[in-house]
């Protein structure tokens, strides 16, 4: 019986790594080569459909590039049992060049290569052209974890290349002329930074000293980068990737660290041995697990729901008819709408109106522009750059709280004085903690501010009309809660991708009657669900994610590729949490001071008692965090990242937090999906017992991506 041969092929940003392996593990053949742009010619490349001979393309280059790998192994493609591929330049439009089984994560692809040759190893770290990984066991969770670094080019190989060029060194010699004993230190926050400080010092310092700094540089930015996962982590480390073939960034890196850094014989081209090694496992459960008749758990076309359609045509009635005379006031998420809307006058919430223009890039980019011309940088966030950099009708009144963005509160304030109504801004004083000193100054916080309403609108409050808001407010309250209540407790009835934009808790709409409709739309169109799905799925038969914080606006590709692409619905959003005290038409400013407080958004700690007790209720098993701003956001800064990771370990739920930019897609980082598709591969080698899923339901994957984006 002949011998079967798997194909590993890594796609990365400046090398196609790929390797040969044997049915018995064996490492047969391997290749590590630098890529090289398209050959143009001045003029667009024009497929002639003759890949194996022309190769101009970048596309078919590769595919030039592997059948000689294949030639010169003395293999066929025909002979080839199975392949997977990886890497952070696969497109979409591989599969019409290189014949594929299955796409695995970057991620996964590099823990498979540590263990075939190391199957004690807890502890990787992976750093290439494009980016850095760390990732580590988790014995509580049983489960691989990892952290990759964002959109700079420190701590990545694009660096080390960078200051070879500089000094006109080959980076495969540079190991070989590092002065260990060196005390030059170079910047080891950006790379660009570390560039400019190497142009000063190069003549003025021995080549060996410049080289030790940088590859300290190296190292330290690395470890600043992905190296928190390592925390508390003793024991040895395998290191990998072409950087990996420097020996001075390891040293380093032993110094930093403490832990004994291992070089694997096949360091540069791990990701391809591990993609391989996955190759022959597919093939394995392909052939020797029976495949079953039955259906993957499907999610309805929520695009169908009546609740959709009330919702698109209340939202395009609140924010764009012009017809009602009555006085605008704007609001930022977390004024209690019920007091305006008992006032009968119009609201403007500042935030959500921003995201309305996300769908608009061009127009986003023009408001970035004016706001920028202001002097609101990109540290300002997205928002409220739009906020400043859009003209917005006019109010007769603002208000805003001070808690959770203190950024978007000195917003406010600055709009306030470029409209000219200084005088009619009010700011409510909204302290983080639960007490009775805080309930008693927002609730009086809120009758100042109806007091203030009251002088700039001439409109005055009517103490029955505030009643009646918050019965409706409880009447919707109760509703949403039984719509919560049949998602957490059913399979997936609505695709997470639609139900996030409903966002509840932050409607403006809390206080009328339209609201309460809405909510009835949406328990209707969820009850008929329940009564269509199919009764062969059960709630454990999929995966169970919940979503905290906003979504990019711009786009639901994200959360298609989660719930479509990678099979794991979301089945609830933060946004959607009304878990809060009735409210109290009799004592209506302490309740809405008690519902402000509890909501979750302003406490951190009372924020993640709710995120953990909604996944223990809905027994989920995964969280997903969509980290605008990249943390600069306050509401999912590095305190609440911190204290959510530490709390959703201890309920044994592992925590994925997606840097990015919920207006600006620009500023996205490229490892998005790659991080995505490592996530639900470890949930599937915990759930399923390998990475890619129910072994009854394996097909081939074929990303979800636009043809610009590697993913």
């Amino acid at each position: 019986m002949t011998s079967e041969i798997f194909l590993g092929i890594d796609i990365g940003s400046t090398t196609l790594k790929a390797v040969l392996l044997s049915d018995k593990g064996k490492v047969r053949h391997s290749l590590y080569t630098r890529t090289k742009p398209a050959e143009g010619r001045g003029d667009k490349l024009v497929c002639e459909g003759r890949c194996h001979e022309c190769g101009r393309c970048s596309l078919g280059a590769l595919k030039k590039t592997i059948g000689e790998f294949l030639s010169s192994a003395g293999i066929s493609e025909d002979e080839i049992a199975g392949t997977v591929v990886t890497g952070s330049q696969i497109v979409e439009e591989l599969r019409k060049f290189i014949k594929y089984d299955q796409y695995v994560s970057e991620i996964s692809a590099h823990v498979a290569g540590a263990l075939q040759y190391y199957p004690n190893c807890k502890a990787i770290l992976d750093v290439g052209g494009q980016d850095s990984k760390a990732i580590l066991f988790n014995d509580k969770m049983g489960l691989w974890m990892s952290k990759m670094s964002g959109i700079c080019a420190a701590g990545t190989g694009a660096f080390l290349d960078s200051v070879a060029a500089k000094l006109n060194v080959p980076v495969e010699e540079m190991a070989d002329k590092v002065n260990y004993d060196s005390d030059l230190e170079f910047s080891s926050v950006c790379a660009v930074l570390s560039a400019t400080s190497i142009n000063k010092f190069k003549n003025r310092f021995p080549m060996g000293d410049i080289i030790a700094g940088a590859c300290r540089a190296q190292a330290r930015t690395v470890m600043s980068g992905v190296g928190e996962i390592f925390i508390n982590y003793k024991g040895d480390i395998l290191f990998q990737g072409g950087v990996a073939a420097n020996r001075a960034v390891a040293y380093y890196l032993k110094e930093i660290t403490g832990n004994n850094i291992i070089i694997p014989e096949f360091h540069r081209v791990m990701g391809a041995l591990g993609a391989a090694v996955l190759a022959r496992q597919y093939c394995m459960l392909r052939r020797n697990l029976p495949f079953k008749s039955e259906k993957k758990a499907q999610v309805c076309d929520s695009e169908k729901l009546k609740s959709v359609s009330y919702r698109s045509n209340l939202t395009r009635s609140e924010f764009f008819s012009r017809n009602n005379k009555a006085p605008l006031v704007w609001r930022n998420l977390f004024f209690p709408s019920e007091i305006l809307n008992a006032m009968g006058l119009r609201s403007l919430t500042l935030e959500t109106y921003a995201a309305l223009h996300a769908r608009n890039q061009k127009k986003v980019r023009k408001a970035f522009d004016n706001a920028g011309y202001k002097g609101f940088s990109a540290e300002t966030c997205s928002f409220l750059r739009i906020a400043e950099g859009i003209e917005l009708p006019k109010p007769a009144f603002i208000v805003s709280t001070s808690e959770p963005c203190q950024q978007g509160e000195r917003i406010f304030r600055d709009l306030a004085k470029a409209y000219g109504i200084t005088s009619n801004f009010y700011s409510l004083h909204t302290p983080v903690i639960e007490d009775n000193a805080s309930l008693e100054n927002i609730a009086a916080g809120l009758e100042e501010s109806v007091f203030r309403l009251e002088k700039a609108t001439g409109i005055s409050m009517v103490p029955e009309r505030l009643a009646e808001a918050c019965e409706l407010s409880n009447e919707a309250r109760a509703i949403a809660m039984r719509c919560n209540e049949l998602r957490l407790g059913s399979p997936p009835l609505i695709r997470g991708t639609d139900a996030v934009y409903f966002a509840s808790m932050f409607s403006q709409l809390w206080g009328k009657r339209e609201f309460v409709q809405l909510q009835k739309n949406f328990l209707e169109d969820l009850e008929k669900r329940i009564e269509k799905i199919d009764k062969s799925v059960k709630i454990d038969d999929t995966h169970r994610i919940i979503w905290l914080h906003l979504p990019p606006f711009y786009d639901s590709k994200l959360l298609d590729f989660i719930e479509v692409q990678c099979s794991a619905p979301i089945v609830f959003e933060e946004v959607n949490f009304v878990d809060w005290e009735p409210l109290n038409p009799e004592d209506p400013y302490r309740s809405l001071a008690r519902k402000l407080l509890t909501v979750g958004f302003l406490d951190p700690h009372l924020r993640v008692s709710h995120v953990i007790n909604t996944s223990i209720k809905g027994r989920l098993n995964g969280c997903i965090l969509y980290n605008h701003m990249f943390g600069r956001c306050s509401m999912a800064d590095s305190c609440f990242i911190k204290l959510l990771r530490e709390n959703l370990a201890e309920a044994k739920i592992p925590l994925l937090v997606l840097d990015g930019d919920c207006i600006d897609p620009t500023i996205d980082p490229c490892s998005t999906y790659t991080k995505v598709s490592a996530y639900i591969e470890a949930l599937n080698e915990t759930k399923y017992g390998n990475i890619f899923g129910p072994a009854g339901n394996i097909v081939p994957v074929q990303q979800n991506q636009n043809s610009a984006k590697a993913i």
